[in-house]
């Protein structure tokens, strides 16, 4: 499979998300790990069409996007072919897109 059909692979190795990540309490890592495992037995489109995911491409910031991890944190990541590399975690929505 290739394109949007091919199933999502994930990058967590980015050393400022593994710094955010690690800093996340408990209960916020385990809702991020859930998502990564939703994430990985997605195709490309299921995380388009996916209402939780909230997938966007914020106007400041092209060619990265956001992605919900859990009510209260959104990463930063980009696609590159079949995988989601994440970049950053934002706690705050404006930080996120790029708003402050």
């Amino acid at each position: 499979m290739t394109g949007n059909d091919s199933k999502v692979l994930l990058d967590l190795n980015y050393p400022a998300f593994q710094d955010e990540l690690f800093d996340l309490d408990a209960s916020e890592i385990k809702k991020a790990i859930k998502t990564f495992r939703k994430l990985k037995n997605l195709t490309w489109n299921a995380v388009f069409r996916d209402n939780g995911l909230k997938w966007e491409e914020p106007k400041s910031v092209p060619g990265k996007f956001t992605v919900r991890l859990s009510q209260s944190y959104r990463a930063i990541v980009v696609r590159d072919g079949a995988f989601m590399r994440f970049q950053s975690l934002h706690r705050d929505h404006d930080e996120a897109y790029g708003k402050k």
